[in-house]
């Protein structure tokens, strides 16, 4: 199913978004996070489109944006909005503005993440984890660039905002190590890091949840469904809802790479596999010294459903949503998922920049019992009819197909 997004006007908005695209070969393939921020590439990671040239950038284009004293609000009809964000026509993403408290928490938490990424290597060491796959703790180089190269530009530390022990299960723990681990905290080399990645980490899932149960008054008049079936709830039980922590060390930045390999140099092109993501603003230093990023090219680039891609900005005092894979599916398309990348800043002001943000993926819980819709048009080959599966055999699916399609 391609369902085109109109090239001039977005419908029911507030606002006109004008867009001047280039053209960009179609693809049949998706690259997808089968795990919290990780990236199965394979053959899927569309490393042949031609998406920019340095004289020509991806127009920019602002996101719905949905004011929290609205959201907040359970008798506001917020349909249109949803709409024009997650539908059919839609970007994958909205933002939700004037959040009280948002912009102190993002603050105390990004501002740590060069303190904990240059703590010493010993005491890195031990927030690793390598039994949950590098799901829990910190995570450096263990994961693969879209040219099969380490990455080692950037680390990750994750965690657990809500739940330091989802489960005591130790056949749960072997089966969905990297949904079923337990948190690892510096809590003597940077105690603080634990209280500020759990109070972001829950503001961002609270009005997650808001955002969710507007979603489900939307699918609602489209798709009939069991009341503890929509998103709200099915966030609502789940015990795995997994944050990441991202820190990009400061390099020398190359002007001879070719601007196609750059375009997803920061993140690979890739569609959320879970429910929901909320996203932060990235925050830029230089020297210790916050600055804005000095590269108007640089940042989120999503693929629209007629091929063309758009670069989406977002103020440092919004929270970002995107749609997840599961959740298309399990709105029987009323809500959609779109590939997406970062671009990194590149040039000689780049130099010497780091770069803070922070992801909260909103997931299913393990033992979440699946009801997909009659007409899947998306992994098709894994559902089969008249079958439900939790939402760790569904993961496990997923993956066994995408190390197999990799070998």
């Amino acid at each position: 199913m391609d369902l085109k997004l109109p090239a001039t006007t977005f419908a029911n908005s507030k606002q006109t978004h004008h867009f001047n695209f280039y053209n960009s070969p179609n693809t049949q393939f998706r690259s997808i996070s089968l795990l919290p921020g990780k990236l199965f590439q394979c053959r899927l990671s569309l490393p042949a489109m031609s998406y920019s040239s340095p004289q020509t950038h991806a127009p920019t284009v602002r996101p719905v944006s949905i004011p929290f004293y609205d959201l907040q609000d359970k008798g506001a009809n917020l349909s249109a909005l949803i709409e024009e964000g997650f539908g059919p026509n839609g970007l994958g993403i909205l933002t939700i503005t004037e959040v009280p408290g948002f912009s102190s928490l993002r603050q105390n938490l990004l501002r740590l993440s060069p303190r904990l990424a240059n703590l010493p290597e010993e005491e890195k060491k031990r927030l690793e984890d390598p039994d949950s796959r590098y799901n829990f703790g910190w995570s450096h180089g263990k994961e693969k660039l879209e040219s099969g190269k380490p990455d080692i530009l950037k680390g990750s530390f994750y965690a657990n905002p809500i739940l330091d022990v989802p489960t005591m299960e130790d056949s749960l723990i072997q089966r969905y190590p990297s949904y079923c681990g337990r948190n690892i905290w510096p809590s003597s080399a940077l105690p603080d890091l634990e209280v500020a990645f759990k109070a972001l980490g829950r503001m961002i899932l609270d009005v997650g949840l808001m955002v969710a149960y507007h979603c489900d008054q939307y699918v609602s008049k489209g798709l009939k469904s069991q009341a503890n079936e929509g998103l709200e709830q099915i966030l609502l039980r789940s015990r795995c809802h997994k944050g990441r922590l991202l820190y990009y060390f400061p390099t020398q930045q190359s002007a001879s790479t070719n601007d196609d390999a750059w375009m997803s140099s920061w993140c690979g092109w890739h569609t959320d596999h879970g429910s929901l993501t909320g996203l932060t603003c990235g925050m830029f230093l230089r020297d210790g010294v916050q600055i804005p990023c000095p590269d108007s090219a640089a940042g989120l680039h999503i693929k629209t459903r007629s091929d063309q891609i758009v670069k989406v900005v977002f103020g440092v005092d919004e929270i970002a949503y995107q749609i997840g894979e599961t959740t298309e599916i399990l709105s029987g398309g009323y809500l959609c998922a779109t590939p997406h990348c970062v671009r990194a800043p590149r040039g000689k002001e780049a130099s010497g920049l780091d770069r803070s943000t922070f992801a909260l993926f909103m997931q299913p819980d393990w033992d979440e019992k699946l009801k997909f819709p009659e007409n899947v048009h998306i992994h098709q080959e894994l559902i089969m009819s008249n079958r439900s599966l939790t939402f760790g055999e569904y993961t496990e699916k997923l993956l066994d197909k995408y190390y197999h399609l990799k070998a």
